[in-house]
């Protein structure tokens, strides 16, 4: 299973190989990674959204995992207020801080997640990888986008004013609230609708993937390193955010399967998805996709271990 999960993680690789390779071929340029980054946020995330929420869901389960999400939402909440902290002891540039907080806090949870989990525990898992997708993609278009926003100077209120909330309803944001009201109103679409958001929908992860290998094709070695902004985000990632959501759900009564695949969504690598939009909001998107690389690399190292420590505490 381990060996399957690793190749899922090297599967993001060798598609972010190939963005990377068609940059330096010239085939993609800037406009190219512009134009990706406008498509995955405004057309094929919002369909990819509608098509699997509404599909895999229904009132009742959705109803039924109300204190799943609560626990990740906390772990979330926790962890990115950590790391706005942590960006302020290492004196992160305040042009990079909302940018450091969600790359401390939120995880890739369908890109590099749901490939991994489905290798590793089977398709049962898919239910739970979009429970924790649910809350970890409203907390990125919300307080994430809020923070990268302001990064760039594009919001200079509370997140609590008029002026912000009017910036945080984002096509991401609007699809999640339109299908879970979907969801719970018992409404179907119709399958010709889905089937189109779902080929759509579709397009998110390469286009994702190939925006960081676009990115990472205008950098040199050098800026490819273990910084300590890098090296704290690391901590967050992979030891913070998991062990927050270990501890919470400990002692809660619920299927043991849900229980792993929270844990390793927690500690799964940073969001592509954070470039794309630091990209489309003006703000330093290079760091963001060195971060990305970096966690995604390390998910080799870090998955094993997991599913060692599934097998001496969780079995």
């Amino acid at each position: 299973m381990i060996i399957d999960a690793l190749q899922s993680v090297l599967t993001i690789f060798l598609m972010t190989g190939v963005g990377f390779y068609f940059a330096k071929k010239q085939w993609f340029d800037e406009k190219t990674g512009k134009l990706f980054s406008k498509l995955v946020v405004k057309v094929s995330l919002p369909a990819f959204m509608l098509a699997n929420l509404t599909a895999s869901f229904n009132k009742q389960s959705l109803s039924s995992a109300f204190t799943g999400i609560v626990a990740a939402f906390i772990t979330m909440v926790i962890s990115y207020i950590a790391g706005y902290f942590v960006a302020k002891l290492l004196k992160v540039p305040e042009n990079r801080r909302g940018l450091f907080s969600a790359l401390f806090g939120l995880s890739n949870t369908i890109f590099v997640g749901l490939p991994v989990n489905n290798a590793l525990f089977g398709v049962e898992s898919t239910q739970y990888v979009l429970l924790y997708y649910i809350t970890n993609t409203f907390f990125f278009w919300t307080f994430g986008v809020y923070g990268i926003k302001k990064d760039s100077g594009k919001i200079n209120s509370s997140f609590f004013s008029k002026e912000s909330l009017k910036n945080i309803i984002t096509p991401p944001i609007i699809t999640f609230f339109i299908s879970v009201t979907l969801v719970m109103l018992g409404v179907k679409l119709p399958k010709f609708f889905l089937s189109a958001c779902t080929y759509i929908g579709n397009l998110t992860t390469p286009l994702s993937i190939f925006f960081i290998g676009i990115t990472l094709s205008n950098l040199s070695i050098k800026d490819l390193k273990f910084d300590k902004e890098n090296i704290v985000v690391i901590i967050g990632r992979f030891i913070l955010s998991p062990l927050i959501i270990f501890l919470l759900l400990r002692n809660i009564n619920m299927p043991l399967l849900m229980k792993k695949v929270f844990i390793l969504e927690a500690a799964m690598p940073a969001m592509t998805q954070a470039a794309i939009v630091t990209e489309a909001y003006g703000g330093d998107y290079k760091s963001a996709a060195v971060t990305c690389t970096l966690t995604t690399a390390l998910s080799l190292v870090v998955i094993p271990i997991y599913m060692i420590l599934f097998a001496m505490f969780l079995a």
